[in-house]
């Protein structure tokens, strides 16, 4: 994983949250992580697809 994260250029988190997607879109996990929604959020708005407001009511809705 480690070696992922360099290769990607992202911190730790957000490798294993899409590591943890790639493994949902194959089938091979039953659900999606409860960290890998709060991360999507965080990157979505860091993209600017959304805004401060819709990122904390994401984040208060998204199980901890």
């Amino acid at each position: 994983m480690k070696e992922l994260e360099r290769h990607l250029g992202v911190s730790y988190p957000t490798t294993r949250a899409r590591f943890d997607q790639l493994l949902a879109r194959l089938g091979l996990a039953s659900e999606r992580p409860v960290a890998g929604a709060r991360v999507e959020l965080l990157e979505r708005l860091a993209r600017g697809e959304i805004d401060v407001d819709e990122a904390m009511e994401g984040l208060e809705e998204a199980p901890r």
